[in-house]
């Protein structure tokens, strides 16, 4: 099978001057430019006697040069383990650690704590610097070394929400049918522009936007760090074809626009993943910009991919569309028996898009996956006549008030509705008499105050007298990590107080 990176020298061979990435500034690397420079690290990674199969840590932000790093880690046969940039020496030294890497490579402006992990590991570090990083260019750009399907390319870390993190094992066939699959089903081919904020060590930026793009041939907008106003400007600037993004990343581009701030005439999709995108906020961003978010599941155990809706064809409001082509969703339950249409069970998925299995954890790769290919998600959900899927919570994320199942996400989607809420999260909290009580935390439009009581009145038209949250936390803004998810385990249960 051919290797990830190979999209790339085929398009460098066929279309050279043809742009392949862009960044924030004005520089723009074309496909001949990016083989030459990805070419570079793998010669470097040929130095330090990496081999097909090592694995090379990289922490880097979303910038060309990431994208250089990563595919030529990716050609030399070794495996990319790609870090959050946010995480600590601490965070980067375990993953390094179980991992067992042999080389860090990391942006020249997170250095210091680079440094400090590889002294930690007992292994050699080399910065990346702009363009060439460094490194002088590559005497030749021989073809990626060829790979077998189920080699792993990327190791990506869960964030370890149910205990310490887990390195899930993406093999390039995984890579390669998630891009595959994407490209085909949006019609993504050589002229289109995409533009994102997503960090690429993440999944969703890395597999679905990246990988789709480079495979497709198209050109690549990467800001390095989020922001709704330099976002517009990229928009403005490079009028792309397709944009992805996270709910919270919707909802600040509509916090910070006006009607008519920014032209979106030439958009034809706009991609959301990551957590579930409120009706609310998709209503909004369509009446604003007059484009439809098409929004998909998945994790990173399934190389971001699972489902998504499909142009031209309606979903029911509130789903996330249908199982991709070669992929299958079921809903089940405890015992692992398929539930009929309208019923909550375990959302699982098979196909082309799930992982080998968690390195080195085999116990875990047993729990997640079964002798047939399907992957427990963790998520509660429910399938529809059609076959959509709606998503109603993490299964851990379950509030049980009382003896009742309250889903944070239905909850949440109310509160969206609230016309001076712009982001809500709903936990749910020990208490002594219901075993859990259900708590809200939101954040209010500027200038906006929020009078309780009417909050729980207006609450109570829409929702059981159960759902309604009992306990409220306003904020200026809900803890988020590094993709814009809002990180409900950093929400702290006692800063909600009694409405």
């Amino acid at each position: 099978m051919a290797n990830a990176s190979a999209s790339v020298w085929s398009h460098a061979a066929a279309a050279p001057d043809r742009v392949a990435l862009r960044g924030s500034g004005s520089v723009a690397w074309t496909y001949g430019e990016l083989r030459e420079r990805a070419a570079t690290v793998r010669e470097l990674l040929d130095t330090h006697r990496i081999r097909p199969g090592d694995r090379v840590l990289l922490v880097a932000p979303s910038v060309p040069e990431f994208v250089m790093a990563y595919y030529g880690i990716l050609a030399a046969g070794a495996v990319a383990v790609t870090a959050n940039t946010m995480a600590t020496e601490r965070e980067l030294t375990y993953m390094g650690r179980d991992a067992g890497v042999r080389l860090v490579l990391a942006w020249h402006a997170l250095a210091p704590v680079a440094h400090r992990t590889a002294d930690e590991l007992g292994v050699a570090v080399r910065e990346v610097g702009e363009g060439l990083g460094g490194f002088g260019p590559a005497d030749s750009a021989p073809e990626p070394l060829p790979v077998d399907g189920r080699d792993t390319g990327a190791l990506l870390y869960t964030s370890g929400t149910t205990g310490r993190p887990k390195g899930a094992q993406l093999t390039h066939g995984n890579l390669a049918s998630c891009a595959a699959i994407f490209r085909d089903i949006h019609s993504i081919g050589a002229d289109d522009r995409a533009v994102t904020g997503l960090p690429l060590f993440h999944v969703f930026g890395q597999a679905c936007v990246m990988g789709t793009t480079m495979l497709a041939g198209g050109s690549l907008t990467l800001l390095e760090r989020f922001d709704a106003g330099a976002m517009t400007a990229l928009i403005r600037r490079d009028r792309p074809t397709f944009i992805a993004g996270v709910p919270t990343m919707w909802n600040a581009l509509l916090r910070a626009t006006e009607e008519g701030d920014v032209d979106f005439a030439g958009l034809r999709l706009a991609s959301s993943g990551g957590a579930s995108l409120p009706v609310e906020v998709m209503r909004a961003f369509e009446e604003r910009f007059g484009c439809t978010i098409v929004e998909g599941y998945g994790l990173t155990e399934t190389t971001g991919a699972g489902t998504c809706h499909l142009a031209g064809e309606p979903a029911a409001p509130g789903t996330v569309g249908r199982a991709l082509p070669g992929c299958a969703v079921a809903v089940r339950d405890d015992t692992g028996a398929d539930l009929p249409p309208g019923e909550v069970g375990e959302v699982h998925i098979k196909g082309p898009v799930v992982m080998k299995g968690y390195w080195n954890r085999p116990d875990a790769t047993g729990e997640a996956l079964d002798a047939d290919g399907w992957l427990r998600t963790g998520d509660l959900g429910s399938l529809d006549a059609e076959g959509d899927l709606r998503i109603v919570d993490r299964k851990k994320d379950l509030v049980i008030r009382g003896g009742y199942n309250v889903y944070p996400r239905e909850v949440e989607e109310v509160l969206y509705e609230h016309p001076d809420i712009v982001e809500a999260a709903v936990i749910g909290v020990p208490d002594p008499h219901y075993g859990e009580e259900v708590a809200a935390v939101v954040a209010l439009r500027a200038g906006a105050t929020l009078d309780v009581r009417e909050l729980r009145s207006w609450a109570k038209e829409r929702l059981s007298a159960y759902k309604v949250p009992h306990l409220l936390a306003v904020v200026d803004e809900l803890p988020k990590g590094a993709t814009g998810k809002i990180l409900k385990r950093a929400i702290d249960p006692a800063a909600v107080r009694a409405l």
